[in-house]
């Protein structure tokens, strides 16, 4: 079921909804039980009704990394300690990790559930962003928004601001980590199941990452093979040898610094590309964007901790017990994960399955690249086209709306 209709534009009547957010006349406002300071309003190209507030999620892990390790206060004992990270031989790693520690907490992750204007779906989509960027990366801007494509194929969606980005909670940098960030969006996964999110239980619950994102989803259907019905893995594959040249390019720097006006009095282990010339080089490949929208990542652009970057491979590996659908869509010119090109040697998505879905049956299994983008891939022209991939592949899996 598809909705055709734009929702508002500059025309439209719009009243004030209840939460103080803006409506068009005549839409209803969604319930907004289950989040703290609810504001309704609606997604950037007008597709979708969605209200956004803080939602307190309890997590804990016995697989935290214990970590040995000072934060640096000045950037160039950041500086330094990337360059060492990336040396090949150096030993890092293991310099650094002094085994295994729990972690555990109530955190207010600031959340939105999109739906379309007159139903809630009995199916939702979980939308887990990745490094550099915030939820707002799946509802960026009129025309690169993954929301109103999957709210227009019926689906609801429900995006979150990861743990230490947008507003959502910032812990100490080194216990902001892959195995906690992990259990917070299976956690997220049995919340939505169980209605507590506007009073809804969602039958179907699509887990749907990008980068960090997908490394997050992948491992949940690694350790919870039951939790959601279909994944969904954008900018990424099981080729990782292009991180080191991804984090160098990213000439990562000390945010409250980098960008005072947005970070100021954040610890100091949070940090951000250095520039917009550092996004470009991570995230986008030309001429396949506006630079407009390149300007709008670098002023928008989000954190991201050491300890998420010293453990991006802890939870990630063969699901071996999950039989449920999965599609990998990237960029054909994804830097981290493909190192520029995902057709060398052989199509990188396609090799996901062998690699981590050794059990999924092929009819299972989707795979996509999207041409002349790079590892940013909803800030590209293709996207769209991308997006109509997904919902096709998951309308064809019998998980259409």
């Amino acid at each position: 079921m598809r909705a055709s209709t734009v929702l508002f534009a500059a025309s439209s009547l719009a009243v004030a909804s209840a939460t103080g957010g803006l409506l068009p006349a005549g839409v209803k406002t969604p319930n907004t039980n289950g989040f703290k300071d609810p504001i309704v309003h609606l997604s950037k190209g007008g597709r979708a009704v969605c209200v956004s507030g803080y939602i307190p999620v309890e997590a804990f892990t016995d697989k935290g990394l214990k970590f040995n390790f000072e934060v640096p206060e000045t950037q160039i004992g950041l500086t330094e300690t990337f360059l060492e990270y990336v040396t090949p031989g150096s030993g890092f790693m293991d310099k650094i990790t002094d085994g295994m520690m729990s972690i555990n907490g109530t955190y207010q992750m600031y959340s939105t559930l999109c739906t379309p204007a007159h139903s809630m779906p009995k199916g939702v989509q979980l939308l887990t962003h990745g490094v550099g960027f915030d939820s707002s990366y799946w509802d960026f801007a009129p025309g690169y928004s993954y929301v109103d494509v999957a709210v227009e194929y019926g689906y609801a969606t429900f995006s979150y601001d990861r743990l230490a980005t947008g507003k959502s909670d910032k812990p100490a940098p080194l216990m902001v980590q892959t195995p906690i960030e992990l259990e917070i969006a299976n956690n997220l996964v049995k919340m939505l199941r169980s209605g507590k999110m506007c009073d809804h239980r969602f039958d179907k619950v699509v887990g749907a990452g990008h980068s960090y994102g997908s490394l997050l989803t992948q491992g949940i259907t690694a350790k919870y093979p039951m939790s959601l019905d279909a994944a969904i893995l954008t900018g990424f594959s099981v080729n990782t040898s292009a991180i080191q040249t991804f984090i160098t390019g990213l000439n990562l720097a000390i945010a409250a610094q980098n960008q005072p006006d947005r970070f100021h009095g954040l610890d100091p282990g949070y940090l951000v590309s250095n520039s917009v010339i550092s996004n470009q080089i991570g995230f986008f490949k030309a001429p396949g964007f506006d630079p407009k929208i390149l300007t709008a990542a670098e002023a928008t652009k989000g954190p991201v901790t050491y300890g998420q970057l010293f453990s991006q491979s802890a939870v990630s590996g063969p699901a071996i017990n999950y039989v449920s659908p999965v599609a990998v869509v990237d960029g054909e010119s994804d830097l981290p994960f493909c190192y520029g090109n995902c057709s060398t040697p052989m199509d990188l998505a396609n090799a996901v399955r062998p690699a981590l879905y050794p059990m999924l049956a092929g009819s299972k299994f989707g795979h996509y690249l999207a041409p002349v983008a790079g590892h940013g891939l909803n800030l590209h022209y293709s996207a769209v086209t991308a997006y109509h991939y997904i919902q096709d592949f998951l309308k064809d899996q019998g998980l259409g709306m």
